[in-house]
């Protein structure tokens, strides 16, 4: 594969890294309303038709994986062009962000692994699986309801209460891992989002500047609407926080 064809790899698996991020942060932010919201949200997320869960998952998958792999293969490609290096090492134009990617990207390997055994496969708190909770104050959220009445049953997986336990003040250390994971990715989008654009050759030098703030926007908004809700648990002000704070209320599975 040429530097260009890499090039272009990047970014388009970016672009879609990007996407799912943003739809992630908005489905996340649910947390701040009332739980039937969110437990509804993931209930329907569990039990899309055809299986599209997992041809999301697996695209997700084949993405990261292109993108590591590709980034790992620029990386050597770049030091092979420039074995012996600079003799001065003055980046004027690159950025902090620019200059720490490998390893925001590594750390954010690292803590999206975490991050899937913790809140997806629940193997950090296995406790967690027995979490259920009937759906009650917005019962037709996300036709989730619908579904449920047609199997007879009303309880769901009680999301809420995973998360609201997982980012409560008893597990401090963890909030503050995630916390600190947004912030690189935030420093990883700061720079990843606009050199998308120039990779496939669409940032030229009048538009350089509105993508990069651009980017910056969108990365200090998708910092502060996941650190949000880990920073809420933490300070013990989620909504609806007090039914579960204090004690894993574990609710009979339907």
């Amino acid at each position: 594969m040429t530097s260009l064809g890499k090039k272009y790899v990047m970014a388009v698996t970016g672009l879609i890294l990007v996407g799912f991020v943003i739809g992630h942060m908005i489905g996340n932010l649910q947390m701040f309303l009332h739980p039937d919201w969110i437990n509804a949200y993931a209930y329907k997320l569990q039990n899309l038709p055809y299986g599209l869960l997992w041809v999301v998952r697996l695209v997700l998958f084949a993405a990261v994986v292109a993108h590591i792999v590709t980034a790992l293969l620029l990386v050597i490609e770049n030091r092979r062009a420039r074995p012996r290096g600079y003799s001065v090492d003055k980046p004027i134009q690159a950025t902090f962000a620019s200059r720490t990617m490998r390893y925001s990207g590594v750390i954010l390997l690292a803590f999206i692994v975490f991050h899937i055994l913790h809140f997806t496969t629940q193997h950090v708190h296995p406790e967690f699986r027995d979490l259920y909770r009937p759906l009650e104050g917005v019962q037709t959220m996300h036709g989730a309801y619908d579904l449920l009445e047609a199997t007879g049953k009303n309880n769901v997986h009680d999301v809420y209460s995973m998360v609201a336990i997982g980012f409560s003040p008893q597990y401090w250390y963890v909030s503050l891992f995630y916390v600190i994971a947004m912030g690189l990715l935030f420093l990883h989008l700061s720079h990843g989002i606009s050199s998308m654009f120039q990779s496939i050759g669409l940032r030229n030098h009048t538009w350089r500047v509105r993508l990069d703030r651009a980017a910056l926007v969108i990365s200090i908004a998708l910092f502060i609407g996941f650190a949000s809700i880990p920073v809420a648990g933490l300070l013990g002000i989620l909504p609806y926080q007090d039914m579960v704070q204090g004690a894993h209320h574990m609710h009979p599975a339907p």
